[in-house]
């Protein structure tokens, strides 16, 4: 069986003035909160067990199987509000980590489904069709991601030189086993809260800071390669292009919008 944990505490300062009553995870597209799509997708995957860490504007989310609050979403990161939900690592069962503001085909799911090692990460080969979409460089915004011969993560999240920094772009889709939770876990507390993990304290560091510490700790981590199926919202000007392709009819060549509902 299979769990998910969305991560909902965030603002959005950059999708303002949409966020200035509302959590990201709830601002619209195309007549339904991304979290609403979000659900319908892991509903279709047969994921209903869903916990929902929620943070600014916690009361407007009333959603989802459980939710758990983030008192100190102010001050921390992802990682942070991924442990205050915790109790889900208990080696019941697999655990999918969901970014709250990304829309996503039940394809990816099935796809991360079958990983091959303890922690599995989605990964999109046709990201630059996106990134292209929202911004002249697509350099400025993305991240690295390299893989072994065997298809397994070598390094992500770091600011690439080149284009052949990145061989395929981190979608905000993880899972862990349920075998490997307690150790996921485990992982963290062992952290000196003080120390920097790339560039950042452990109650800041990002999702892709963590994976790099499990990475470089030998744990492996199976890259699960799709191609397109999602898109991320981090601005207004996102929102307006997807929104505009949506009506257009264009985004079906990024997302099927139908493969959800």
């Amino acid at each position: 069986m299979t769990r998910a944990v969305v991560l909902a505490a965030g603002e959005g300062t950059r999708l303002r003035p949409l966020t200035a009553d509302r959590p990201k995870c709830l601002v619209p597209f195309a007549g339904a909160p991304l979290l609403a799509w979000q659900l319908a997708a892991l509903a279709r995957a047969g994921i209903d067990d869903v916990t929902i860490v929620t943070g600014y504007r916690a009361e407007a989310i009333t959603v989802g199987t459980r939710r758990v609050h983030n008192e100190h979403f102010a001050t921390t990161n992802m990682v942070a509000s991924l442990m205050c939900a915790r109790e889900q690592f208990d080696g019941g069962d697999d655990v999918v980590i969901a970014y709250g503001d990304i829309v996503y085909e039940p394809r990816l799911l099935a796809a991360l489904t079958a990983t091959r090692g303890p922690v599995g990460v989605v990964v999109d080969r046709e990201w630059r069709r996106l990134w292209e979409l929202r911004m002249e460089d697509p350099l400025a915004d993305a991240e690295t991601l390299r893989c072994d011969d065997d298809g397994f993560l070598t390094e992500l999240g770091r600011r690439p030189r080149t284009l052949a920094d990145i061989e395929a772009q981190y979608v905000g889709l993880v899972l862990v086993r349920a075998d490997f939770a307690a150790a996921w876990c485990g992982w963290y507390d062992g952290l000196d809260p003080q120390a920097e993990y790339e560039g950042r304290d452990r109650d800041h560091m990002f999702m892709t800071a963590f994976l790099q510490l499990l990475i470089d700790g030998g744990v492996a981590v199976d890259a699960v390669p799709v191609d397109g199926g999602w898109f991320e919202v981090d601005t207004v000007e996102d929102l307006m292009v997807y929104e505009q392709m949506a009506t257009d009819g264009r985004l079906a060549a990024i997302l099927d919008l139908a493969a959800i509902r």
